[in-house]
């Protein structure tokens, strides 16, 4: 009996490259083994958990309807507010990544990878791109992040697209990391004590004040929060940089597992060299200091912001503004400063004040500083926060110029001065419900005993006995209050009015002689 055989094919030579149709079918059977894996991922517990809790956070944030500051965003801010979510994702992904990469050899299946055309590097380029649709799902959740809140009317600023890439970039490497771990270590253990010894505390290092820049931002989240809102070319961080020192450590990392997988060809090599050349030019361009242009910048912008700002008219009043928050002085500001001049008699009900927003850039983004108080009469300053308690907090600095003259002037006042009542009644009495922000403008959260009320710049301190007849003038019909106090306007307003004397005006009966309260409100002045 004989047995025909076809022509024996010899083996290609070492170093040749195979036949153009052979790399495509390999390729082709790259992807179709990371879609695989992809899919695989997905059904391992703590990878669909952690991406449910990613999203279902996400579309809480989003969806709850929270009112107050989250209505007015802006958005050089809100693209760095993407950025840590994901890495919860990210961790899930690293651990889970090196364990499918293990399986085989828990298995003890690695034996009969070697009957298979595909080489080892190959499978390992294939579950690197298995975490590419996560790090695609992460993008098109920051992509919706950033066009919901844009949508919103509060809304000003420009988000910038390298700090969007940032949280996509974090899945990214993640996943690769885990790649190399189970490369480098064959043990499923190596992932968790990775993330415990060398991204956790490394992180928790790199976010404390003290560490150098070059450390913090090895990071691949550093978020910088602290500062109200800088106008976007205030910004200053080098998130360009940071997103190519990212993109080029996830090229260096997948071509560090190819490598140590067997892979030597030289577009490995090549790849190689160009991703550590990105990393490198990455860390050097994130880890230089704030250049002086920016910190001249800064400072220029916050002693002088006259010079960057536009200015508007609305009803008797002025508005100075940065370019990207001029459509809030008509929508919100304005109705604000005519609500609480409504309230004010004599001249001040007449008054054309200058609204001016102002910021104190000069000690960065994680520096929350105070603003001066403006010595210029009939100004009045606001911030580039808006919503919530900024909102009373803005009116209790108009109310606060139009009885005083000026926003210094109140900061000369002795703890306690009369003339708080009735600043506090002009900036709350008008208010769907002044109770609630005359307990949320007071540090403290209380409407009793003294405290301080806040303000744009300096606050205005209060007695208990003051803070009981602002009470009750709040809980009187607006309309019984208001001819009192056009009335008595200019004794309301004087230095040389005792409290017991403005209760009397105002309708509020006054704590007796000799009580606590009434011996601390005679002791200012």
């Amino acid at each position: 009996m004989s047995i025909t055989t076809g022509p024996v094919t010899e083996a290609a030579p070492t170093g040749v490259e195979p036949a153009p149709w052979t790399v495509r079918h390999r390729t082709k059977a790259v992807i179709a083994l990371a879609r695989f894996e992809a899919h695989q991922l997905f059904l391992h517990i703590p990878v669909f958990a952690f991406l449910l809790l990613y999203l279902g956070s996400t579309g809480w944030e989003l969806f709850n309807g929270r009112e107050g500051m989250d209505e007015f965003p802006a958005l050089q801010d809100v693209d760095r507010s993407t950025q840590s979510a994901p890495l919860v994702l990210g961790v899930a992904l690293l651990i889970v990544v090196n364990r499918t990469v293990l399986r085989s050899h828990r298995r003890g299946t690695d034996r009969h990878f070697d009957v298979l055309v595909m080489e080892p590097w190959r499978r390992t380029v294939a579950h690197a791109l298995s975490v590419v649709p996560y790090a695609v799902i992460t993008a098109g959740v920051v992509a919706f992040q950033i066009v919901w809140v844009a949508r919103k009317p509060g809304a000003v600023g420009h988000p910038s697209l390298a700090e969007l890439a940032v949280g996509p970039l974090a899945v990214l490497l993640s996943g690769v990391l885990g790649v190399l771990l189970a490369r480098l270590v064959r043990s499923s253990f190596a992932a968790p004590l990775f993330v415990v010894g060398v991204v956790i505390l490394p992180v928790l290092l790199a976010s404390s004040t003290g560490s150098p820049r070059w450390q913090q931002w090895l990071s691949p989240v550093v978020t910088e929060t602290g500062a109200a809102p800088f106008p976007s070319e205030l910004i200053g961080r080098p998130a360009a940089w940071h997103a190519l020192y990212l993109v080029g450590l996830v090229g260096v990392l997948v071509c560090a597992a190819v490598l140590v997988s067997g892979g030597r060809q030289r577009i490995v090599q090549a790849a190689t060299a160009v991703t550590l050349a990105a990393t490198v030019a990455g860390v050097a361009g994130q880890s230089q200091g704030d250049s002086a242009a920016l910190i001249a910048a800064r400072t220029k912008m916050s002693v002088s912001p006259e010079e960057f700002q536009t200015c508007h008219e609305y009803g008797r009043s002025t508005y100075c503004t940065f370019p990207e928050w001029d459509a809030r002085a008509a929508l919100d500001w304005s109705p604000v400063v005519d609500r609480v001049q409504s309230l004010a008699g004599g001249a001040a009900g007449g008054e054309r004040l200058t609204v001016r927003q102002r910021i104190d850039a000069r000690y960065g983004l994680t520096s929350d500083s105070t603003l001066e108080a403006s010595t210029t009469p009939g100004t009045v300053t606001v911030g580039t926060q808006w919503g919530g308690n900024r909102v009373p907090e803005f009116a209790v600095g108009v109310a606060s110029v139009l009885v005083a003259g000026s926003e210094a002037v109140p900061s000369q006042w002795c703890s306690g001065d009369p003339r708080s009542v009735t600043v506090m009644w002009l900036a709350l009495g008008a208010e769907s419900d002044p109770m609630a922000a005359f307990r949320n403008v007071r540090l403290g959260d209380s409407i009793e005993g003294s405290a301080v009320v806040l303000s744009p710049t300096n606050g205005v301190s209060m007695t208990a006995e003051q803070t009981r007849i602002v009470r009750e003038l709040l809980q009187k019909p607006r309309y019984s209050v208001i001819p009192k106090v056009k009335s008595h306007w200019t004794e309301l307003t004087s230095p040389e009015t005792s409290t017991a004397r403005v209760a009397e005006l105002l309708g509020v009966s006054a704590a007796p002689k000799g009580t606590a309260d009434a011996t601390e409100d005679e002791s200012c002045g």
